[in-house]
């Protein structure tokens, strides 16, 4: 599943910020949520945090959308709405 939530552009001139959310199953029989930040049409800063159950992951995703929502960020996809089998 994926997360990509944008800021509202501004007047600026300056480019958007982004953040993408991706939970991954891993080789290890656990999940790792992947957030990626930063701004749009460069690199961005990667995290990764491994949890052992999937919904442990979705959990924390959802906490983290949730808290970018407060900042002004807006979700402008989600892909993908369930548990990989």
């Amino acid at each position: 599943m994926r997360i990509y939530m944008q800021q509202i552009p501004t007047d600026t001139g300056q480019a958007p910020r982004f953040l993408h959310l991706i939970i991954q199953e891993d080789l290890l029989e656990g999940w790792t949520l992947v957030r990626e930040s930063g701004y749009q049409g460069q690199s961005g800063r990667i995290k990764r945090t491994h949890y052992e159950d999937y919904d442990d992951a979705m959990r924390s995703m959802l906490k983290e959308r949730d808290n970018w929502t407060k900042r002004g960020y807006q979700v402008v996809f989600i892909d993908g709405q369930g548990q990989a089998s």
